[in-house]
């Protein structure tokens, strides 16, 4: 047959990073497929004798392996298959270019911290008139300089009314959002999967599936004027039955 586009690929979770079996898994989908590649391969053992040429040839060790690239960046695959972990409903993040003016006595702003979260680190203030940046210090600051403490940013008497822009690290609890902590655990710990991928033709389709998966490779790009187009890796093993999967052409 012939085949046209990059297909389907739905997973489905098995286990948790620490073997826990999932008992009621939720089917994660790679959104806004671009391509997919379905890579096997086998070694192969070459017996020579006196002459040049071998005299058998057998297959050894294989590998089936599958990498996609897909277009929507998915809590889903981030959490279900690479770490196999759960979210916790939080933000941790940053924000640049928060507009204040530097007041009178006595000379401290507090900007806002978006989804009412709280203030965490200071990443750097700029003059907004001309893209100067201001010097930290610990205390009592001169011209061009501040000093910063839980969120209240302190400035110089001389820069009263200057135009600046902040930018800082901030949390925040928020039900639409995903948080994934990454740990130093010990090796060995891997998430497991089910994968489905499926393309089709002119009618005619192929379809494949792969009882047990793990992400060996889970890339997040960021390119100036062009969509993010992540980068996901898979390798298939055997489950508990000695089967690997199956490849379908219907």
């Amino acid at each position: 047959m012939i085949n046209f586009g990059a297909g389907k690929i739905i997973a489905v979770p098995t286990n948790l990073a620490d073997g826990t079996a999932i008992a009621v898994p939720q089917p994660v989908v790679l959104g806004i497929l671009q391509e997919v590649s379905l890579d096997l391969s086998v070694d192969v053992k070459k017996l020579y004798g006196a002459a040049m040429y071998p005299v058998a040839v057998a297959q050894g060790k294989g590998s089936i392996s599958l990498k996609a690239k897909y277009a929507d960046i998915s809590a889903a695959i981030l959490g279900s298959l690479f770490f196999g972990q759960a979210a916790t409903a939080a933000i941790k993040a940053m924000v640049t270019g928060i507009a204040g003016v530097v007041p009178g006595t006595p000379f401290q702003l507090t900007p806002a911290v978006p989804s009412s979260g709280a203030w965490v680190g200071d990443l750097g203030v700029f003059n907004a008139d001309d893209g100067s940046q201001y010097v930290r210090v610990a205390s009592s600051p001169t011209t061009g300089q501040y000093s910063v403490s839980a969120g209240v940013y302190t400035f110089a008497a001389a820069d009263v009314a200057d135009n600046v822009l902040f930018s800082f690290e901030y949390s925040a609890t928020s039900s639409s959002a995903s948080l994934f902590t990454i740990n130093n655990r010990d090796m060995g710990y891997t998430p497991s999967f089910a994968v489905m991928l499926q393309g089709s033709y002119d009618g005619k389709k192929l379809t494949a599936k792969f009882y047990r998966g793990v992400s060996s490779k889970l890339a997040l790009p960021f390119k100036n004027e062009d969509f993010a187009v992540p980068d996901f890796d898979a390798d298939f093993f055997a489950n508990s039955a000695g089967q690997v999967g199956w490849i379908c052409l219907h």
